[in-house]
């Protein structure tokens, strides 16, 4: 029994190709430009691509420039330190953007503020480098 999804027939397969391709240049722009979760956009391409198209999920996959950060997340859960830094900065910039500008209703801040202070100690808590075992 394989674990592996399978690639989908018929026209929702070209739906998850074009989200694909659209994930792939947007996550390609977010490794350029600081604010864009770039990594975040190659991950949900490769979900596309593993259900349309193994030729693009592979390439995705084994990319030399994209691919590492894709295939240290998928086999390793790991996040790099300069990706945690970023994610829990615009966390907290959204924090004080969102408590500063709540005027009216304070409960809709604070539910707001636990879930991404959660979600901030979730990202932090991730494994920052792939960790070798030792040869012993």
């Amino acid at each position: 029994m394989s674990t592996e999804p399978k690639t989908i027939c018929g026209p929702f397969r070209y739906v998850l190709l074009a989200v694909g391709v659209i994930c792939t240049g947007v996550g390609i722009a977010g490794i350029i430009l600081p604010g864009l979760p770039g990594t975040l956009f190659l991950l949900i391409a490769l979900w596309a691509f593993s259900r349309s198209s193994e030729r693009f999920h592979l390439w995705l996959y084994n990319h030399p420039r994209f691919g590492q950060g894709v295939r240290e997340w998928h086999e390793y859960g790991v996040i790099p330190p300069r990706a945690k830094i970023a994610a829990v900065t615009m966390i907290a910039i959204s924090l004080a953007l969102l408590w500063g500008f709540v005027l009216e209703d304070w409960r809709l801040a604070a539910a707001t503020s636990t879930v991404l202070t959660l979600v901030a100690v979730w990202i932090v808590t991730r494994p920052g480098t792939v960790k070798l075992e030792d040869p012993a």
